[in-house]
Protein backbone atom coordinates (compact mmCIF):
# COMPACT_ATOMS: atom_id res chain seq x y z
CA UNK A 1 0.00 0.00 0.00
CA UNK A 2 1.82 2.95 -1.18
CA UNK A 3 1.26 6.77 0.83
CA UNK A 4 1.81 9.94 -0.49
CA UNK A 5 2.46 12.85 2.07
CA UNK A 6 -0.16 15.43 1.85
CA UNK A 7 0.65 19.05 3.48
CA UNK A 8 -0.88 21.51 5.46
CA UNK A 9 -0.76 24.71 7.80
CA UNK A 10 0.10 22.22 11.03
CA UNK A 11 3.06 20.31 8.58
CA UNK A 12 3.18 16.82 7.04
CA UNK A 13 1.13 14.10 6.95
CA UNK A 14 1.12 10.43 4.91
CA UNK A 15 -1.86 9.98 3.13
CA UNK A 16 -3.06 6.21 1.49
CA UNK A 17 -2.10 6.91 -2.35
CA UNK A 18 -5.31 5.43 -3.29
CA UNK A 19 -7.50 7.95 -1.51
CA UNK A 20 -8.39 11.14 -2.62
CA UNK A 21 -8.73 13.01 0.90
CA UNK A 22 -6.06 15.35 1.70
CA UNK A 23 -4.15 16.29 5.25
CA UNK A 24 -7.34 17.93 7.24
CA UNK A 25 -9.53 14.84 6.42
CA UNK A 26 -6.72 12.34 7.54
CA UNK A 27 -5.86 14.65 10.57
CA UNK A 28 -10.18 14.00 11.42
CA UNK A 29 -10.33 10.44 10.78
CA UNK A 30 -6.97 9.83 13.33
CA UNK A 31 -7.99 12.31 15.48
CA UNK A 32 -11.85 11.00 15.89
CA UNK A 33 -11.96 7.81 15.98
CA UNK A 34 -15.72 8.12 17.60
CA UNK A 35 -18.24 5.29 16.83
CA UNK A 36 -18.86 3.86 13.48
CA UNK A 37 -21.80 6.79 12.40
CA UNK A 38 -20.76 8.78 8.98
CA UNK A 39 -22.50 10.98 6.82
CA UNK A 40 -25.35 9.33 4.87
CA UNK A 41 -24.71 9.47 0.92
CA UNK A 42 -27.81 11.33 0.31
CA UNK A 43 -26.01 14.23 2.27
CA UNK A 44 -22.56 13.89 0.83
CA UNK A 45 -24.29 14.39 -2.57
CA UNK A 46 -26.35 17.58 -1.52
CA UNK A 47 -23.00 18.75 -0.59
CA UNK A 48 -21.68 18.11 -3.83
CA UNK A 49 -24.39 19.56 -5.64
CA UNK A 50 -23.35 23.21 -3.32
CA UNK A 51 -19.80 22.82 -4.25
CA UNK A 52 -20.35 22.58 -8.14
CA UNK A 53 -22.98 25.33 -7.43
CA UNK A 54 -20.25 27.43 -6.18
CA UNK A 55 -17.97 26.90 -8.32
CA UNK A 56 -20.05 27.97 -11.51
CA UNK A 57 -20.87 30.78 -9.26
CA UNK A 58 -17.42 31.39 -8.66
CA UNK A 59 -16.29 30.90 -11.95
CA UNK A 60 -16.63 34.80 -13.21
CA UNK A 61 -14.69 36.70 -10.74
CA UNK A 62 -12.05 33.21 -10.53
CA UNK A 63 -10.75 33.66 -14.07
CA UNK A 64 -9.46 30.03 -14.22
CA UNK A 65 -8.49 28.74 -17.44
CA UNK A 66 -11.20 26.78 -19.31
CA UNK A 67 -9.50 23.30 -18.68
CA UNK A 68 -9.47 24.46 -15.33
CA UNK A 69 -13.41 24.93 -14.75
CA UNK A 70 -14.02 21.78 -16.63
CA UNK A 71 -12.07 19.52 -13.81
CA UNK A 72 -13.51 21.17 -11.24
CA UNK A 73 -17.04 20.75 -12.83
CA UNK A 74 -16.38 17.29 -13.81
CA UNK A 75 -15.21 16.24 -10.01
CA UNK A 76 -18.08 17.92 -8.67
CA UNK A 77 -20.11 15.33 -11.07
CA UNK A 78 -18.24 12.28 -10.17
CA UNK A 79 -18.90 12.98 -6.21
CA UNK A 80 -22.61 14.14 -6.84
CA UNK A 81 -22.94 10.26 -9.03
CA UNK A 82 -21.98 8.61 -6.36
CA UNK A 83 -18.55 7.45 -7.91
CA UNK A 84 -16.13 9.00 -5.10
CA UNK A 85 -18.06 7.92 -2.06
CA UNK A 86 -15.69 5.85 -0.62
CA UNK A 87 -13.47 8.45 -0.02
CA UNK A 88 -15.57 10.36 2.82
CA UNK A 89 -14.59 7.91 5.54
CA UNK A 90 -15.35 10.88 8.55
CA UNK A 91 -17.84 9.89 11.37
CA UNK A 92 -20.44 12.55 12.58
CA UNK A 93 -18.64 12.61 16.07
CA UNK A 94 -16.45 15.85 14.70
CA UNK A 95 -16.34 19.30 15.13
CA UNK A 96 -19.62 20.98 15.39
CA UNK A 97 -19.34 23.08 12.37
CA UNK A 98 -18.58 20.32 10.04
CA UNK A 99 -15.53 21.80 9.06
CA UNK A 100 -13.71 18.36 8.77
CA UNK A 101 -16.30 17.56 6.20
CA UNK A 102 -16.10 20.60 4.34
CA UNK A 103 -12.36 20.02 3.91
CA UNK A 104 -13.44 16.37 3.15
CA UNK A 105 -15.08 17.74 0.18
CA UNK A 106 -12.17 20.18 -1.11
CA UNK A 107 -9.77 17.72 -0.92
CA UNK A 108 -11.65 15.35 -2.97
CA UNK A 109 -12.38 17.87 -5.30
CA UNK A 110 -9.15 19.50 -5.55
CA UNK A 111 -7.47 15.89 -5.62
CA UNK A 112 -9.55 14.94 -8.38
CA UNK A 113 -9.73 17.52 -10.37
CA UNK A 114 -5.80 17.44 -10.23
CA UNK A 115 -5.84 14.20 -11.69
CA UNK A 116 -8.33 15.09 -14.67
CA UNK A 117 -5.63 18.06 -15.53
CA UNK A 118 -3.28 15.54 -15.95
CA UNK A 119 -1.50 15.80 -12.88
CA UNK A 120 -1.06 13.69 -8.95
CA UNK A 121 -3.05 13.91 -5.85
CA UNK A 122 -1.79 16.57 -3.31
CA UNK A 123 -0.85 18.88 -6.02
CA UNK A 124 -2.15 21.99 -4.88
CA UNK A 125 -0.77 24.15 -7.40
CA UNK A 126 -2.74 22.58 -9.92
CA UNK A 127 -6.26 23.00 -7.98
CA UNK A 128 -6.25 24.00 -4.17
CA UNK A 129 -8.57 22.75 -2.24
CA UNK A 130 -8.69 26.36 -0.02
CA UNK A 131 -8.38 28.86 -2.55
CA UNK A 132 -10.29 26.97 -5.52
CA UNK A 133 -12.85 24.77 -4.40
CA UNK A 134 -13.79 26.43 -0.68
CA UNK A 135 -13.69 29.97 -2.82
CA UNK A 136 -15.68 32.67 -1.63
CA UNK A 137 -16.77 30.01 1.34
CA UNK A 138 -16.49 28.71 5.21
CA UNK A 139 -17.66 25.83 6.80
CA UNK A 140 -20.12 27.59 8.45
CA UNK A 141 -21.94 28.56 5.61
CA UNK A 142 -21.54 25.77 3.55
CA UNK A 143 -22.34 22.99 6.25
CA UNK A 144 -25.59 24.67 7.09
CA UNK A 145 -26.52 25.00 3.32
CA UNK A 146 -25.84 21.30 2.85
CA UNK A 147 -27.91 20.42 5.73
CA UNK A 148 -31.16 21.98 3.99
CA UNK A 149 -30.05 20.96 0.78
CA UNK A 150 -30.28 17.30 1.77
CA UNK A 151 -33.40 17.65 3.97
CA UNK A 152 -35.45 19.62 1.32
CA UNK A 153 -34.33 16.92 -1.16
CA UNK A 154 -35.07 13.57 0.87
CA UNK A 155 -38.39 14.79 2.41
CA UNK A 156 -39.56 16.04 -1.29
CA UNK A 157 -38.12 13.21 -3.42
CA UNK A 158 -38.83 10.18 -0.82
CA UNK A 159 -40.67 11.39 2.14
CA UNK A 160 -44.23 12.66 0.77
CA UNK A 161 -44.17 10.31 -1.65
CA UNK A 162 -44.06 7.54 0.58
CA UNK A 163 -46.71 9.48 2.86
CA UNK A 164 -49.37 9.83 -0.21
CA UNK A 165 -48.49 5.73 -1.19
CA UNK A 166 -49.76 4.66 2.22
CA UNK A 167 -52.53 7.69 2.56
CA UNK A 168 -53.82 6.40 -0.86
CA UNK A 169 -53.85 2.37 -0.25
CA UNK A 170 -55.95 3.28 3.37
CA UNK A 171 -57.87 5.33 1.38
CA UNK A 172 -58.83 2.35 -1.26
CA UNK A 173 -59.54 0.05 1.56
CA UNK A 174 -61.74 3.06 3.19
CA UNK A 175 -63.74 2.61 0.03
CA UNK A 176 -64.06 -0.64 0.00
CA UNK A 177 -65.20 -0.96 3.38
CA UNK A 178 -67.52 2.49 3.66
CA UNK A 179 -70.58 0.16 4.39
CA UNK A 180 -69.10 -2.20 6.64
CA UNK A 181 -70.52 -1.44 10.21
CA UNK A 182 -68.80 -2.62 13.10
CA UNK A 183 -68.87 -1.49 16.64
CA UNK A 184 -66.73 1.50 17.91
CA UNK A 185 -64.05 1.38 21.20
CA UNK A 186 -62.95 4.76 23.71
CA UNK A 187 -61.35 4.30 26.28
CA UNK A 188 -60.50 0.75 25.05
CA UNK A 189 -64.35 -0.14 26.01
CA UNK A 190 -67.51 -1.03 24.07
CA UNK A 191 -68.74 2.47 22.01
CA UNK A 192 -71.31 3.05 19.42
CA UNK A 193 -70.62 1.87 15.92
CA UNK A 194 -69.34 3.69 12.79
CA UNK A 195 -67.85 1.41 9.57
CA UNK A 196 -64.86 0.22 9.04
CA UNK A 197 -64.34 2.74 6.18
CA UNK A 198 -64.75 5.40 8.36
CA UNK A 199 -62.39 3.93 11.04
CA UNK A 200 -59.66 3.92 8.14
CA UNK A 201 -60.77 7.49 6.62
CA UNK A 202 -59.09 8.28 10.37
CA UNK A 203 -55.70 7.49 9.38
CA UNK A 204 -55.72 8.69 5.84
CA UNK A 205 -56.52 12.56 7.64
CA UNK A 206 -53.61 11.93 9.58
CA UNK A 207 -51.22 11.22 7.31
CA UNK A 208 -52.31 13.67 4.85
CA UNK A 209 -52.50 16.11 7.72
CA UNK A 210 -48.61 15.76 9.29
CA UNK A 211 -47.47 15.88 5.22
CA UNK A 212 -48.86 19.14 4.78
CA UNK A 213 -47.20 20.17 8.05
CA UNK A 214 -44.00 18.17 6.91
CA UNK A 215 -44.13 20.01 3.28
CA UNK A 216 -44.78 23.79 5.17
CA UNK A 217 -41.56 23.01 7.33
CA UNK A 218 -39.26 22.07 4.59
CA UNK A 219 -40.07 25.32 2.48
CA UNK A 220 -38.81 27.43 5.39
CA UNK A 221 -35.33 25.38 4.37
CA UNK A 222 -35.14 27.02 0.69
CA UNK A 223 -33.64 30.14 2.33
CA UNK A 224 -29.96 29.06 2.15
CA UNK A 225 -27.36 30.59 4.57
CA UNK A 226 -24.28 30.61 1.81
CA UNK A 227 -22.53 34.16 1.31
CA UNK A 228 -22.50 34.36 5.13
CA UNK A 229 -19.17 32.81 5.17
CA UNK A 230 -17.48 32.72 8.66
CA UNK A 231 -20.13 35.00 11.00
CA UNK A 232 -22.67 36.09 8.53
CA UNK A 233 -20.83 39.43 7.09
CA UNK A 234 -20.02 37.34 4.09
CA UNK A 235 -16.47 38.25 4.45
CA UNK A 236 -14.18 36.91 1.20
CA UNK A 237 -17.33 36.29 -1.10
CA UNK A 238 -18.51 38.94 -4.01
CA UNK A 239 -20.94 40.56 -4.03
CA UNK A 240 -23.90 38.72 -5.74
CA UNK A 241 -22.28 35.10 -4.90
CA UNK A 242 -25.02 33.86 -2.72
CA UNK A 243 -27.85 34.94 -5.03
CA UNK A 244 -25.66 33.36 -7.95
CA UNK A 245 -25.21 29.79 -5.99
CA UNK A 246 -29.10 29.80 -5.80
CA UNK A 247 -29.62 30.04 -8.95
CA UNK A 248 -27.41 27.06 -9.93
CA UNK A 249 -28.66 25.23 -7.07
CA UNK A 250 -32.25 25.98 -8.49
CA UNK A 251 -31.22 24.88 -11.98
CA UNK A 252 -29.42 21.87 -10.95
CA UNK A 253 -32.21 20.28 -8.42
CA UNK A 254 -35.34 21.69 -9.52
CA UNK A 255 -35.93 23.77 -6.18
CA UNK A 256 -36.40 27.77 -5.52
CA UNK A 257 -33.01 28.30 -2.98
CA UNK A 258 -32.93 31.81 -2.38
CA UNK A 259 -30.27 33.29 -0.38
CA UNK A 260 -31.51 34.01 3.57
CA UNK A 261 -31.82 37.64 4.42
CA UNK A 262 -30.27 37.22 7.31
CA UNK A 263 -27.41 34.99 6.91
CA UNK A 264 -26.38 35.66 10.95
CA UNK A 265 -29.77 32.97 12.26
CA UNK A 266 -29.02 30.26 9.92
CA UNK A 267 -24.99 30.37 11.28
CA UNK A 268 -26.28 30.49 14.70
CA UNK A 269 -29.25 28.47 15.13
CA UNK A 270 -31.32 26.16 13.15
CA UNK A 271 -34.76 26.79 14.23
CA UNK A 272 -35.99 25.23 10.36
CA UNK A 273 -34.98 21.93 11.77
CA UNK A 274 -36.24 21.65 14.92
CA UNK A 275 -39.21 22.81 13.63
CA UNK A 276 -39.31 20.20 10.16
CA UNK A 277 -38.38 18.00 12.78
CA UNK A 278 -41.24 18.43 15.26
CA UNK A 279 -42.95 17.83 12.33
CA UNK A 280 -41.67 14.27 11.49
CA UNK A 281 -41.91 13.11 15.12
CA UNK A 282 -45.66 14.34 14.22
CA UNK A 283 -46.02 12.20 11.56
CA UNK A 284 -44.31 9.47 14.13
CA UNK A 285 -46.73 9.87 16.53
CA UNK A 286 -49.85 9.19 13.51
CA UNK A 287 -47.74 6.12 12.21
CA UNK A 288 -47.89 4.63 15.87
CA UNK A 289 -51.27 5.23 16.25
CA UNK A 290 -52.60 3.54 12.75
CA UNK A 291 -49.46 0.93 13.31
CA UNK A 292 -50.84 -0.28 16.50
CA UNK A 293 -54.98 0.20 15.54
CA UNK A 294 -54.35 -2.21 12.74
CA UNK A 295 -52.10 -4.77 14.77
CA UNK A 296 -54.36 -4.62 17.85
CA UNK A 297 -57.62 -5.09 15.24
CA UNK A 298 -55.74 -7.98 13.89
CA UNK A 299 -54.85 -9.83 16.87
CA UNK A 300 -55.49 -13.22 17.30
CA UNK A 301 -56.42 -15.42 15.09
CA UNK A 302 -58.82 -17.05 17.50
CA UNK A 303 -58.61 -15.07 21.01
CA UNK A 304 -57.98 -11.60 20.31
CA UNK A 305 -59.77 -9.03 18.51
CA UNK A 306 -59.80 -10.92 14.97
CA UNK A 307 -61.68 -7.89 13.08
CA UNK A 308 -58.99 -7.52 10.51
CA UNK A 309 -57.10 -9.99 8.67
CA UNK A 310 -52.82 -9.14 7.92
CA UNK A 311 -51.12 -10.56 5.27
CA UNK A 312 -48.92 -14.00 6.38
CA UNK A 313 -45.25 -12.70 5.51
CA UNK A 314 -43.30 -15.18 7.96
CA UNK A 315 -43.55 -17.82 10.18
CA UNK A 316 -43.33 -15.57 13.34
CA UNK A 317 -41.74 -18.39 16.46
CA UNK A 318 -39.21 -20.62 17.14
CA UNK A 319 -40.97 -22.79 19.18
CA UNK A 320 -44.94 -22.28 18.45
CA UNK A 321 -45.51 -24.09 15.33
CA UNK A 322 -48.03 -21.79 13.16
CA UNK A 323 -47.61 -18.80 14.95
CA UNK A 324 -47.46 -15.57 12.43
CA UNK A 325 -47.15 -12.04 14.05
CA UNK A 326 -47.57 -8.46 12.56
CA UNK A 327 -44.21 -7.78 11.75
CA UNK A 328 -44.32 -4.80 9.40
CA UNK A 329 -46.37 -3.06 12.66
CA UNK A 330 -43.75 -4.09 15.18
CA UNK A 331 -40.82 -2.69 12.54
CA UNK A 332 -42.93 0.55 12.02
CA UNK A 333 -43.99 1.34 15.19
CA UNK A 334 -39.69 0.96 16.24
CA UNK A 335 -38.54 3.74 13.98
CA UNK A 336 -41.46 5.68 15.09
CA UNK A 337 -39.60 5.60 18.52
CA UNK A 338 -36.42 6.14 17.22
CA UNK A 339 -37.56 8.73 14.51
CA UNK A 340 -38.95 10.71 18.45
CA UNK A 341 -35.89 10.46 20.20
CA UNK A 342 -33.80 11.84 17.23
CA UNK A 343 -36.56 14.55 17.42
CA UNK A 344 -35.08 14.80 21.36
CA UNK A 345 -31.77 14.81 20.21
CA UNK A 346 -32.65 17.43 17.27
CA UNK A 347 -34.04 19.82 19.45
CA UNK A 348 -31.82 20.07 22.12
CA UNK A 349 -29.24 20.66 19.58
CA UNK A 350 -30.50 23.51 17.75
CA UNK A 351 -30.80 25.11 21.71
CA UNK A 352 -26.95 25.21 21.80
CA UNK A 353 -26.40 28.12 19.15
CA UNK A 354 -23.53 30.27 21.13
CA UNK A 355 -23.18 33.81 19.85
CA UNK A 356 -22.48 33.23 15.66
CA UNK A 357 -22.46 29.52 15.47
CA UNK A 358 -24.33 26.25 16.43
CA UNK A 359 -21.50 23.71 16.99
CA UNK A 360 -23.76 20.74 16.95
CA UNK A 361 -24.69 20.86 13.37
CA UNK A 362 -23.37 17.12 12.55
CA UNK A 363 -25.72 15.54 14.86
CA UNK A 364 -28.35 17.47 13.79
CA UNK A 365 -28.65 17.04 10.08
CA UNK A 366 -27.44 13.21 10.56
CA UNK A 367 -30.47 12.24 12.99
CA UNK A 368 -32.83 14.23 10.66
CA UNK A 369 -31.68 12.57 7.74
CA UNK A 370 -32.05 9.32 9.28
CA UNK A 371 -35.58 10.08 10.58
CA UNK A 372 -36.61 11.37 7.20
CA UNK A 373 -35.07 7.60 5.49
CA UNK A 374 -36.87 5.93 8.58
CA UNK A 375 -40.27 6.82 7.73
CA UNK A 376 -39.99 6.86 3.79
CA UNK A 377 -38.49 3.27 4.16
CA UNK A 378 -41.07 2.32 6.58
CA UNK A 379 -44.22 3.30 5.62
CA UNK A 380 -43.43 2.03 1.74
CA UNK A 381 -42.89 -1.33 3.32
CA UNK A 382 -45.65 -0.87 5.33
CA UNK A 383 -47.66 0.08 2.72
CA UNK A 384 -47.08 -3.07 0.61
CA UNK A 385 -46.13 -5.39 3.25
CA UNK A 386 -49.12 -4.77 5.32
CA UNK A 387 -51.81 -2.53 4.35
CA UNK A 388 -52.00 -3.63 0.51
CA UNK A 389 -52.84 -7.16 1.89
CA UNK A 390 -55.70 -6.14 5.20
CA UNK A 391 -59.10 -8.08 4.76
CA UNK A 392 -61.77 -7.55 6.80
CA UNK A 393 -63.46 -10.38 8.65
CA UNK A 394 -66.72 -9.87 8.22
CA UNK A 395 -67.97 -12.55 10.91
CA UNK A 396 -66.12 -11.20 13.26
CA UNK A 397 -67.52 -7.69 12.43
CA UNK A 398 -71.18 -9.00 12.69
CA UNK A 399 -70.28 -11.10 16.11
CA UNK A 400 -69.33 -7.93 17.95
CA UNK A 401 -72.37 -5.69 16.32
CA UNK A 402 -74.61 -8.09 17.70
CA UNK A 403 -73.49 -8.52 20.97
CA UNK A 404 -72.29 -4.99 21.90
CA UNK A 405 -74.24 -3.15 24.53
CA UNK A 406 -73.88 0.53 23.16
CA UNK A 407 -76.10 0.49 20.19
CA UNK A 408 -78.63 1.10 23.28
CA UNK A 409 -77.23 4.91 22.66
CA UNK A 410 -79.84 4.75 19.94
CA UNK A 411 -83.33 5.13 22.42
CA UNK A 412 -81.90 7.84 24.47
CA UNK A 413 -84.00 10.35 21.95
CA UNK A 414 -87.08 8.02 23.03
CA UNK A 415 -86.98 6.65 26.29
CA UNK A 416 -84.22 9.29 28.14
CA UNK A 417 -80.92 8.38 29.27
CA UNK A 418 -81.80 6.47 32.43
CA UNK A 419 -84.57 3.91 31.00
CA UNK A 420 -81.42 3.30 28.20
CA UNK A 421 -78.64 2.83 30.85
CA UNK A 422 -80.82 0.43 32.99
CA UNK A 423 -81.78 -1.58 29.58
CA UNK A 424 -77.69 -1.73 29.54
CA UNK A 425 -77.51 -3.17 32.68
CA UNK A 426 -79.53 -5.44 32.35
CA UNK A 427 -78.66 -7.35 29.76
CA UNK A 428 -75.44 -6.67 30.81
CA UNK A 429 -75.84 -8.84 34.20
CA UNK A 430 -78.34 -10.98 33.47
CA UNK A 431 -76.38 -12.00 29.73
CA UNK A 432 -79.42 -11.25 27.64
CA UNK A 433 -79.94 -9.19 24.45
CA UNK A 434 -80.70 -5.43 24.79
CA UNK A 435 -83.84 -6.12 23.19
CA UNK A 436 -84.87 -8.47 25.87
CA UNK A 437 -83.89 -6.56 28.61
CA UNK A 438 -86.40 -3.57 27.37
CA UNK A 439 -89.14 -5.46 26.67
CA UNK A 440 -89.13 -7.24 30.25
CA UNK A 441 -88.52 -3.94 31.83
CA UNK A 442 -91.49 -2.65 30.16
CA UNK A 443 -89.76 0.52 28.40
CA UNK A 444 -90.57 -0.49 24.63
CA UNK A 445 -91.91 -2.91 22.42
CA UNK A 446 -90.35 -5.26 19.80
CA UNK A 447 -91.36 -3.45 16.68
CA UNK A 448 -90.25 -0.34 18.79
CA UNK A 449 -86.51 -1.76 19.49
CA UNK A 450 -86.56 -2.74 15.94
CA UNK A 451 -87.50 0.82 14.23
CA UNK A 452 -85.22 2.63 16.82
CA UNK A 453 -81.80 0.43 17.01
CA UNK A 454 -80.75 0.31 13.31
CA UNK A 455 -76.52 0.42 13.40
CA UNK A 456 -76.60 1.24 9.96
CA UNK A 457 -78.55 4.22 10.56
CA UNK A 458 -76.15 5.35 13.41
CA UNK A 459 -72.87 5.71 11.44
Amino acid sequence: MGYRVEHDTMGEIPVEDSRYWGSQTQRSLENFPIGGERFSDDFIRAYGLLKKACVLANAPSAAWREEKLRALLAACDELIAGKLKEHFPLVIWQTGSGTQTNMNLNEVIANRAAELLGGKKGQKELVHPNDDVNRSQSSNDTFPAAMHIAAVSMVRKRLLPAAELLASELEAKARVWARLIKVGRTHLQDAVPLSLGQEFSAYVAQLRQAARRIDLASEELLELPIGGTAVGTGLNAPAGFDDAVCRELERLTGDEYTSAPNKFALLAAHDGMAGLSGALSTLAAALMKIANDIRWLGSGPRCGIGELILPENEPGSSIMPGKVNPTQNEALTMLCVQVMGNHSTIAFACSQGNFELNVFKPVIIHNLLQSVRLLSDGMESFRLRCVAGLDANREKLAEYLERTLMVVTALNPHIGYDKSAAIAKKAYSDNITLKEAGILLGFLSSEEYDNWVVPEKMV
